[in-house]
């Protein structure tokens, strides 16, 4: 038992020596993660993430979360007998949906994901901090306006989605304090914007992460979804791929329902100045570990 007990420590060993050079790369850089998908209502998958944000955080890193909930508030919505409706992956969201979503999103999932932060991180003094983007005028959103061809006559129509809303600003000051402030706070956003008149909306939690992650100018954007990610005509994992691939995945038809969204986010996020984006699988144990400190990767990596 001994013996492999020692082998097992130098293995660990040998894995920090060969992390050095990524270490280094993202010491004191940004790195945007979008927390989402079904892993997010797994308690101990959760914790398993709360770990690597803090170690992430003790690396040097600077990590911003952005969460989703779709499968929680979906899960609210049928308790509460409200009805939804999806069009290309985003949830139209009337007055009843709205006010259960930013009870899920800026309540419950964003305190429980920061709580789990702050106690993973109790030893160290790392502190999760929940907020959303109401808070210090952080992101200022209007309504979106989404159109699409109607089968029957070919023409292209508006679609109402209701209180579903897209950012006009970003202001990231209160996320930039946070991060540069002594003690060792990590952010936490819930996707909800406020209108120049008041107005609540919901936004989609990639959109939120694009946007952040452009406005912080982060090194990295890491997407953690419900697969391995992007894939192929013929449903292999894509490794890499550049900006204009993942135009033509869109335009093709191979991305299709909530990939749109994620890919046309990482798309703006590069082009707003995110070195690169990449799609993973969140449920995964350790994949951001995986993706940022080792020379094999994880998920599908989007750059110019």
């Amino acid at each position: 038992m001994n013996d492999v007990a020692e082998e097992a420590g130098w293995a660990t060993a040998k894995t920090l020596a060969e992390a050095l050079p990524y270490i280094q790369i993202y010491d004191r850089e940004t790195v945007v993660i979008k927390y989402g998908g079904h892993a997010m209502g797994q308690e101990q998958v959760a914790k398993l993430f709360a770990a690597d944000a803090v170690l992430l955080k003790l690396l040097g890193v600077h990590p911003v979360v952005v969460h989703g909930g779709g499968p929680q508030i979906s899960r609210m919505l049928d308790k509460a007998g409200v009805k939804s409706t999806f069009v290309d992956g985003l949830r139209v969201t009337d007055e009843a949906t709205m006010e259960v979503a930013e009870m899920v999103l800026s309540g419950a999932i964003n305190k429980e994901i920061a709580n789990w932060i702050t106690l993973a991180g109790a030893e160290a003094d790392v502190r999760g901090v929940g907020l959303s983007g109401k808070d210090a005028r952080m992101i200022t959103a209007e309504k979106v306006t989404r159109t699409r061809k109607d089968p029957g006559s070919n023409l292209e129509q508006v679609v109402d989605l209701g209180f579903v809303g897209e950012p006009t600003k970003i202001d990231p000051h209160i996320i930039q304090a946070l991060l540069t402030s002594e003690t060792d706070y990590i952010p936490v956003i819930a996707p909800i914007g406020v209108s120049v008149e008041g107005q609540t909306f919901n936004i989609n939690a990639d959109t939120v992460a694009g946007a952040l992650a452009g406005a912080l100018k982060a090194k990295r954007m890491l997407m953690l979804t419900d697969i391995a990610g992007v894939l192929d005509a013929n449903g292999e994992l894509i490794r890499q791929m550049s900006l204009a691939e993942a135009r033509e995945l869109i335009a093709t038809g191979v991305a299709s329902g909530g990939m749109i969204p994620k890919l046309e986010n990482a798309i703006h996020a590069v082009e707003s100045g995110v070195e690169a984006v990449v799609i993973l699988d969140g449920r995964r144990p350790h994949a951001m570990l995986v993706e940022l400190f080792s020379e094999h990767g994880a998920g599908t990596l989007i750059s110019k």
